[in-house]
């Protein structure tokens, strides 16, 4: 059997690691956002982590992460890793993925599926009143990092393997979908700002 390509395995990662924890975390009032880290030698998981603002409104997905990530005794080099974010993140994330040194990032969901399929504008709206970032623009190759999302990378494998990650990228959505709706029902039971 071949050795899995960048794209299934990101997408693997996301079904079986992060999700089942964001599962965890919507059903304790957290927003639907995580995220993982995995090895760019053999893209074996590091860690994975999920949003947990509950406790603090700044532990979003890639910080609640980051943070597992600094406790580790013998964490490899941020140089050495792939970050994995379930959606597009937000300014303080590509922040934090910046100030930790990572030269890389993959998102599964775009800021326009968090604005339009999740129901949470505030990563466009604060782009564009604080940075004056209009649409989410921002550089996606820079000094720093080059992102790119995991949809482009499904849409350029070659058959079979092509639309069996379609499959699996839906059946991804689907659990998200769901989710979202959880969470969108409890949200007023909960004090995050920017809910």
């Amino acid at each position: 059997m071949a050795a899995p390509t960048v794209a299934s395995r990101l997408l693997d990662v996301m079904e079986f690691d992060v999700l089942p924890m964001t599962e965890r975390g919507v059903a304790a009032g957290n927003k639907v956002f995580g995220a993982a880290l995995l090895r760019k030698s053999d893209m074996s998981l590091v860690l994975a982590g999920t949003n947990s603002e509950t406790d603090n409104p700044l532990l979003h997905g890639e910080i609640s992460t980051l943070n597992q990530f600094y406790e580790l005794p013998d964490r490899p080099a941020t140089s050495d890793l792939v970050f994995l974010s379930t959606h597009e993140p937000c300014p303080l994330c590509l922040s934090a993925i910046t100030w930790a040194g990572f030269d890389n990032f993959y998102y599964f969901f775009t800021y326009e599926d968090s604005r339009d399929a999740f129901g949470i504008p505030h990563d466009l709206r604060i782009l564009e009143e604080v940075f004056g970032v209009r649409d989410g623009n921002y550089r996606r190759t820079n000094a720093f990092w080059t992102c790119d999302s995991i949809s482009h990378l499904v849409e350029s494998e070659a058959e079979p393997l092509r639309t069996h990650l379609r499959e699996q990228d839906r059946r991804i959505r689907d659990v998200y979908a769901g989710l979202s709706e959880t969470y969108q029902n409890s949200k007023g039971n909960n004090d995050i700002p920017f809910n």
